[in-house]
């Protein structure tokens, strides 16, 4: 968002008259746009990485570290263990007794 756009935008809640209030509005509306767009792709990405992830976790027998994971599906270390713990940890179970967290399915 531009500088000069903020700045109307203030001005404006402060009372002050602005004449760019459609310049201000369309672009407060394609910031929103582009955030929801990023949004879209990230879970987007997350279930394609869901199934690599199950798919791997499902043909082993042992418990498995998440960067085993990555090395095996190509999918970042930290976007794996962020995803097993806040989107998948209905399936996962984390077991975190060792010195390194290990996962396996539920």
């Amino acid at each position: 968002m531009k500088k000069n756009t903020i700045q109307s935008l203030v001005s404006y809640l402060n009372g002050e008259t602005v004449t760019n209030l459609d310049e201000i509005k369309a672009e407060l509306e394609a910031e929103l746009a582009k955030g929801q767009a990023k949004k879209e792709a990230n879970q987007a990405a997350y279930a394609e990485y869901h199934d690599k992830v199950i798919e791997v976790l499902s043909g082993l027998t042992d418990p498995v570290t998440a960067q085993d994971i990555a090395d095996e599906t190509g999918i970042a270390r930290g976007k794996i263990s962020y995803a097993m713990k806040n989107y998948w940890a209905d399936e996962i179970i984390a077991d975190k007794s060792g010195k390194v967290t290990t996962y396996r399915l539920a």
